[in-house]
């Protein structure tokens, strides 16, 4: 019969090598723990909230030359306390660096946090009735200094991109062959050259496409009440045109492969559209985005980089 080990009584009273003095005394701009998971509660895109599995960095300054190190155990203790008790809010992650730092009793007057996890927003197809789930992955920064907050938000997002060259070479092989097929005939009836669009003679060629990605990193003014993650994907996704799907039926397709002909980009097009997004937004300080195109037509990628500012506020 198995037993369970007896476990030894707790001393009054248990020796903290903290407390002696360090062998090389000196303050230290940042002490704490990465990697730290941790459940957040985001919205979901669609009114309500998730809960979704993240990664924190949690560290402060040692002000303090003649003190060994931090209370890092307070850190970790407050850091799930508070992040069960707030959303991820600006004056949710404020409230989490002043109790960072007010956990130290004295050793800290600075804190920064870092969160990265993937949030989950519920997208509607593009002309059917089905939604789906879809995955951004995004990345705060938070810091606390002399009672001012910073924020640094940054995401990406999935879109296709249409190569214009290629599209264009398409359109001349398809009148090549339309010249071809209808050569010396008559006037052609409506019918006819509808028949042969939808036949696979009125197929000579297809443009490359491909999966794309847009990162984007922004730092938020202080006055505003909400992290505008949906707020920024929606209008980045909008003036892209093509942002990936998710439930897709053959109608949704069809509606997919219009917006790609009819937002045809280079990676500098895109790059643009993200610029021209972020530089309007009062929201942002200033912002910088790298555009990504996986092609298909080569083994390598076609990127583009861009940064800036928000618009002037008075």
């Amino acid at each position: 019969m198995s037993s369970v080990p007896a476990v030894a009584a707790v001393p009054a009273s248990l020796p903290d090598v903290a407390l002696q003095a360090p062998a090389l005394a000196r303050p230290l701009d940042w002490v704490g723990m990465e990697g730290i998971a941790i459940p957040v509660r985001v919205s979901d895109g669609a009114g309500g909230h998730v809960q979704v599995a993240a990664q924190a960095d949690l560290s402060v300054n040692l002000a303090r030359a003649g003190e060994r190190g931090i209370h890092m155990s307070r850190l970790y203790l407050r850091l799930q306390q508070e992040l069960a008790r707030h959303e991820v809010t600006p004056a949710g992650l404020r409230h989490i660096l002043q109790a960072s730092v007010d956990s130290q009793s004295g050793l800290a007057d600075r804190a920064r946090l870092r969160l990265r996890y993937e949030a989950l927003l519920l997208r509607g197809a593009l002309r059917s009735d089905n939604a789906g789930w879809k995955r951004y992955p995004v990345e705060i920064e938070a810091s606390l200094a002399d009672g001012h907050l910073k924020l640094v938000l940054g995401f990406g997002l999935e879109y296709s991109s249409t190569c214009p060259c290629s599209a264009a070479l398409s359109r001349q092989a398809n009148a090549a062959r339309f010249s071809a097929d209808f050569a010396g005939a008559a006037p052609v009836p409506v019918e006819a050259v509808r028949d042969w669009l939808a036949s696979d003679r009125g197929m000579a060629a297809t443009p490359h496409a491909q999966r794309s990605e847009a990162k984007v990193r922004v730092e938020l003014r202080p006055q505003f009440d909400e992290l505008p993650l949906l707020a920024l994907i929606d209008a980045l996704e909008a003036a892209l045109g093509t942002p990936v799907q998710t439930a897709v039926k053959r109608e949704d397709e069809q509606a997919f492969a219009e917006l790609n002909a009819a937002n045809l980009m280079f990676c500098e097009d895109a790059a643009r559209r993200v610029a021209s997004v972020l530089s309007a937004d009062a929201r942002v300080e200033r912002w910088e985005a790298t555009v990504s195109h996986f092609e298909s037509l080569h083994p390598h990628d076609a990127v583009a980089s861009v940064s800036g500012t928000g618009p002037a506020v008075s």
